[in-house]
Order: C-alpha cells, then sequence, then structure tokens
C-alpha cells in the first residue's frame, strides 16, 4: 500500500481502529473480521449508523455467501476472501479510490419522490435521508448518467471492482440488491444476460 503511494495506518484491534478513523479519517479502511476484540463487521456497521460514508473493503478467511451477503448488509463496499493474491488487494484499494466515475457529470437525479444528489453524495426519499455506501453511489451514478441506456455488467465491474470475475459479479448482485431495498424495488430495472437501467419515470 505504502509503495502505491498510500499513507497507511494499521490497527490490531477494534478499539484501535476506532480511535484512529476518528483521528485520522482515512480516505479508506480495509477491515479484518475476526479481530481478537470484536468483528470488523460490527464496525463497519457503527460507521454506517454514524453515517460515516468512507469506503470499506472487508477481508476475512470465510468466503461463505452468509458472511459476504452480511458484510454487504453492515455497509462494506467490497469483501475479499483469504488467501488472497496481492495484486488483488491492490487493485480492489485502487477501484474503491475512484469514488466517482470518470468524466461523470455532477447532477441531481429525481424520480418521484426520490432525490439523488451527485455532488453533496445526499440520498432522500421525501424528507427521510437515505444512507449510501461510496460503491452503492458509483453503481448509482453510472446508471443514472447512462440517461437511461443498460450499462453492462463488465462496465459497473470495471468501474467499481476494477476487474471482472465471478467474485466480484456475485458482490454486484448483492449490491444491487442492496440498493433496491434502500431506495426502492423498481428503481433499477434488469436486463436479462445484458446488465441494469436506472429508469427517471
Amino acid at each position: 500500500m505504502t509503495r502505491d503511494g498510500h499513507v497507511v495506518r494499521s490497527c490490531s484491534s477494534v478499539r484501535a481502529a476506532r480511535r484512529a478513523l476518528a483521528e485520522a479519517q482515512p480516505d479508506l479502511a480495509v477491515l479484518d473480521i475476526a479481530l481478537p476484540d470484536g468483528s470488523g463487521v460490527e464496525l463497519c456497521r457503527e460507521l454506517r449508523v454514524e453515517s460515516n460514508p468512507i469506503p470499506v473493503l472487508m477481508l476475512t478467511a470465510h468466503s461463505e455467501v452468509a458472511v459476504r451477503v452480511g458484510s454487504f448488509d453492515a455497509g462494506a463496499d467490497d469483501f475479499l476472501a483469504k488467501p488472497f493474491a496481492v495484486a488483488e488487494l491492490r487493485a480492489r484499494v485502487r477501484a474503491l479510490g475512484r469514488r466517482r466515475p470518470s468524466g461523470a457529470r455532477t447532477f441531481i437525479f429525481n424520480r418521484g419522490n426520490l432525490s439523488l444528489d451527485f455532488a453533496a453524495r445526499r440520498a432522500q426519499i421525501g424528507r427521510k435521508s437515505v444512507e449510501l455506501t461510496a460503491r452503492e453511489w458509483v453503481v448509482l451514478e453510472m446508471l443514472a448518467s447512462s440517461q437511461g441506456r443498460v450499462v453492462s455488467r463488465a462496465e459497473l465491474l470495471n468501474q467499481g471492482w476494477g476487474e471482472t470475475t465471478s467474485q466480484g459479479a456475485a458482490s454486484l448482485e448483492v449490491l444491487i440488491g442492496r440498493i433496491r431495498r434502500k431506495l426502492g424495488s423498481e428503481l433499477i430495472r434488469t436486463v436479462r444476460s445484458e446488465g441494469y437501467s436506472l429508469d427517471s419515470v
């Protein structure tokens, strides 16, 4: 990470991580699930409850679907199972660091009582604020800026994950489901064998 130009602060416990997150306010967090004094998943959940939008990559020795889904439900943006190649970890960190799609326009998307302000990273349904993760914003902005065009899974994976892998595809499916639960099941349309689109009506 340091060789890639990142300033890194490592912590060996949930308690130390809480303190580092408050003091350093980093741009990204890589959390192990199994920590001596708690779970990285619960720490991630705490961050989201506190409306902290920091991108979170979860690491774990457990690759079961239930563990992956639990991590995403807690608000994680990505998931990497051990053992992993360091090159893949570096690529995922780079992908998470790209918080906005390249060349995307700054605009506000409205549909019914839903409003997505991509510049301010603010989502509202009526007067109720909805918390979205960094990766959810990336996917939504790609879909919204396509103006109804179907965005392929490969495009979403390359922008959000930096690669097209089966694990990334599974993570994308979970993330799409999470967005639908937060913002409405009809917002994102699935086009079989092609990808997804975000309709304005």
